[in-house]
């Protein structure tokens, strides 16, 4: 077993701006053996078991693949945790991640964080580094740097298999978009819009805030240290917590990290589009230092990929902040392949004046299109009819995201979302969010992976240095 020492001792080398080390390729080959080719269910250790981590941790036990062998979350006997507790009670419990590997490092085969977005990290730098498959909730991570060191430690180590939760990359959007975009329907886009337009939490705060919330006590079950984890210490505030993390810069990653993922995922991947050029904030309402604002409007400018044009992509949510649509878009209404209420953040989707999703426009057609799972449509509705008969087959999904990560542990299928194809989308939200939160346009180095316009903005791809206690997960 890889203890906390080895694990440091192997650990990745970073250094101020996004230079990178190397990862211990060591791997539990007994542990991989065990698991590949194997008719069994996999030892599962789940990494934040409330709220949102309760909603994950239910559909992998709906698999049927799924052995939940240990529990952690430094909130453990609070009432959101007791769900998953009662249901598996003879699952070891852990409020420290560390101290699990150390103890039960052999009984674990993968792994699934579904912790706040600045939490995604340590916890999955660590499990590749013991070996262990690992599943992460999207975005990968807060900061463009830490997803750069997660797809360094996933080539690292390419016997471990790698899925993040931007679920649809299972469902029929998946598979729809792949199909039209080999069969030649979807080609020569110029422009998207991608837009989710429901309220947010911070909608209510006041943008002309000066300082952090004050400190409030902390719930006696909390490890509220703990929590912080690579973060500079904020002292306690229920607008911290339960969800509230991702309305903070400092924490989370707004509306574009929450929802970007689920959005744009098949554009980013079938078009190719990689990393942009240029990130412009257009518009940015109640824009502050803390929290991000409450409407945005951001231009990522894609260059020529080979044979396919510059796309422009353009991001838009806030409540009265809608976008316009092409003519013959027909009415916005409830997809069902959207989930009704989001886990930890909170809020039902409700009808309203445009549903979350996107419109592509490309040379010769236009499409509508939703999140999550929901497939694309050709408008206006003159134009799917002529080209109904020319639209290809669609095969349907063997399997559902969940099911598709532990059948990948089992060698039996392909991850369809590794680091190595949700990295560089995570990392498109990343730059947006710097944008965001310094309200500029940023110039981006392709190549080098650079900001090049802004020695500040370069700055933020790396984010503060970590909490005194987890220095040793970025350095040798």
């Amino acid at each position: 077993m890889t203890t906390r020492r080895d694990f440091l001792r192997n650990a990745m080398l970073t250094s101020a701006g996004i230079a990178v080390g190397g990862l211990s390729t060591k791997m539990n080959a007994a542990s991989y053996s065990k698991v590949v080719g194997a008719n069994k269910k996999i030892n599962v250790a789940h990494i934040g078991i409330g709220n949102r981590g309760w909603d994950i941790l239910s559909e992998f036990d709906k698999t049927g693949l799924a052995n939940v062998v240990a529990l952690c979350d430094v909130d453990l006997g609070a009432e959101h945790t007791k769900k998953a507790l009662d249901k598996f009670p003879n699952a070891k419990r852990f409020k420290d991640f560390r101290e699990m590997f150390d103890k039960m490092g052999n009984e674990i085969e993968a792994v699934v964080v579904t912790t706040p977005d600045f939490a995604h990290f340590p916890a999955v730098m660590m499990a590749i580094a013991e070996g262990k498959h690992v599943y992460v909730e999207k975005p990968m991570g807060r900061t463009f740097h830490e997803v750069e060191l997660m797809m360094q430690a996933a080539r690292k180590n390419p016997k471990v298999v790698t899925q993040m939760g931007n679920q649809g990359h299972s469902e029929a959007n998946y598979f729809q978009f792949k199909a039209w975009k080999e069969a030649g329907i979807i080609k020569d886009v110029t422009a998207i819009t991608a837009h989710m337009n429901n309220s947010r939490r911070w909608h209510t705060w006041d943008p002309n805030i000066k300082k952090f919330p004050a400190a409030e006590p902390i719930p006696e079950t909390l490890d509220w240290d703990l929590w912080l984890q690579t973060r500079d210490y904020h002292d306690f505030n229920k607008d911290f917590h339960y969800g509230q993390w991702r309305c903070w810069y400092d924490l989370g990653m707004g509306v574009l990290g929450d929802w970007g993922a689920h959005i744009i995922d098949t554009s980013h991947r079938f078009l190719d589009l990689g990393l942009p050029e240029e990130v412009n904030p257009v518009k940015l309402i109640g824009h502050n230092d803390y929290f991000f604002p409450m409407s945005s409007t951001l231009e990522f400018k894609f260059p020529k990929r080979g044979k396919m044009p510059p796309v422009v992509l353009t991001w838009y949510d806030g409540v009265d902040n809608i976008p316009s649509v092409p003519k013959g878009y027909g009415i916005s209404e409830i997809d069902p392949n959207i989930p009704a209420s989001v886990g930890s953040d909170g809020g039902n989707i409700k009808p309203m004046k445009l549903n979350p999703g996107k419109e592509i426009y490309s040379k010769e057609l236009t499409f509508k299109g939703g999140s999550h799972g929901s497939t694309l449509s050709i408008i206006p509705e003159e134009k799917a009819k002529e080209m109904e008969k020319k639209l290809p087959e669609v095969p349907k999904s063997t399997s559902n995201h969940y099911a598709n990560f532990l059948l990948a542990c089992q060698g039996k299928e392909k991850a369809r979302s590794p680091f190595e194809i949700s990295g560089p989308l995570s990392q498109v939200l990343n730059l947006g969010v710097v944008a965001q939160r310094l309200n500029k346009r940023i110039l981006f180095d392709r190549e080098t992976k650079r900001i090049t316009n802004d020695a500040f903005a370069d700055a933020l791809l790396t984010g503060e240095p970590p909490r005194k206690g987890w220095e040793d997960f970025y350095k040798i």
